[in-house]
C-alpha cells in the first residue's frame, strides 16, 4: 500500500499539475504571510496533523502551529495558523482544507452515532464504505469520534455475506469451509432470517451480523443468541439511524455497523485566511 505521504504527493500533484498560474502572477516571490485556518461551524475537528504535512510537503519552511488537538469536540473558533512563504501557503491550502474538511465530517458524524448509544453496551462500527486510497485516514476519524473499527480489508476478518452464502450453497457450507481452511481466524458471517441466525450459531460462527432486520426480529435475535449461544456477538446492519439507535440501544446488541459514518458524511466547513505578514 502507499504510503500516506506518497498519497499526499500525488494529490498535490493531482491539484497543482505543472504550478498554480494564479498564484505564480498574483503573489509577490518572497511575500511571507500567515493562513489562519478558522472552524466555521461546530464539530468534531480531525485531521490537523494531516494537514501540516501537506503544507511540510509543499514547503518544509512552513510553520503550522495548532490551537486545539485532532478528535476535540468544538464550536466556531480559530484551529491554529501557518506561517510562512505566501506562494506555499496557497499551494497547500486546498488539498489541507479538504482533507480536514472530510475527516471532521466523518468524526462529527460518528460522535452522534456514539452518543446516540450513551448509556449502552452497543457499540458503533464503521465499515469498509469507505473512499478508495484513504480508508486509513477515514477510520481514524471514525475512532476520533467515539466509534470503533470493523475489518480494515478483505484481509483481516472473515465475514461471510450473503453472496457467500450463495455461493457456498447455505449458511452451514460457508462457515464449515471457513472453519476447515481458517480455522484461526474468527468468523463472522451475515444473516437475513431467523432461521439463518440458528443456522449460523449452530455452525460455529463466533460473530452473527444481523442485516436488514427489523426492530422485533433484532430482539427475538438476542433472545435466540442467550439461549443458544450466549457468547456469540450479534451485530446489527442495514437501515441504521440515530433515531433508531435511540431504540434498539436496549435490545442487548453488541455492535451495531453504519456504512453512512464514511460515505454519507458532510464535510465540516473549515476555511483558511491569509493576512500579510
Amino acid at each position: 500500500m502507499l504510503s500516506l505521504q506518497d498519497r499526499l504527493k500525488f494529490a498535490l500533484q493531482e491539484d497543482i499539475g505543472r504550478g498554480d498560474v494564479t498564484t505564480l502572477s498574483t503573489v509577490p516571490e518572497g511575500q511571507q504571510g500567515i493562513g489562519l485556518l478558522k472552524l466555521k461551524s461546530p464539530g468534531v475537528v480531525f485531521g490537523l496533523e494531516v494537514a501540516r504535512e501537506v503544507f511540510h510537503l509543499v514547503d518544509p519552511a512552513l510553520n503550522v502551529e495548532w490551537d486545539v488537538q485532532d478528535g476535540a469536540q468544538l464550536e466556531k473558533q480559530v484551529l491554529g495558523r501557518v506561517t510562512g512563504s505566501m506562494r506555499s501557503i496557497l499551494l497547500g491550502e486546498r488539498l489541507s482544507l479538504n482533507l480536514m474538511q472530510r475527516l471532521s465530517g466523518v468524526a462529527t458524524l460518528t460522535r452522534k452515532f456514539a452518543d446516540a448509544l450513551e448509556g449502552s453496551n452497543t457499540r458503533v462500527l464503521d465499515t469498509r464504505k469507505t473512499t478508495p486510497l484513504w480508508r486509513d485516514l477515514e477510520k481514524a476519524a471514525v475512532r476520533a469520534g467515539g466509534g470503533h473499527n470493523h475489518r480494515f480489508g478483505l484481509d483481516d476478518g472473515l465475514l461471510i455475506k450473503d453472496n457467500h452464502v450463495v455461493a457456498a450453497g447455505g449458511v452451514k457450507n460457508a462457515i464449515q469451509s471457513a472453519k476447515e481452511q481458517f480455522y484461526l481466524i474468527k468468523i463472522e458471517c451475515e444473516v437475513q432470517t431467523l432461521a439463518e441466525l440458528h443456522e449460523a450459531i449452530e455452525a460455529g460462527a463466533d460473530r452473527i451480523m444481523l442485516d436488514n432486520m427489523n426492530d422485533e426480529n433484532l430482539q427475538e435475535a438476542v433472545q435466540i443468541r442467550n439461549q443458544l449461544k450466549p457468547e456469540v456477538s450479534l451485530e446489527a446492519s442495514g437501515n441504521m439511524t440515530i433515531e433508531r439507535l435511540h431504540r434498539i440501544k436496549t435490545f442487548g446488541l453488541d455492535f451495531v455497523s453504519v456504512g453512512a459514518l464514511t460515505h454519507s458524511a458532510t464535510s465540516l466547513d473549515i476555511s483558511l485566511d491569509v493576512r500579510l505578514s
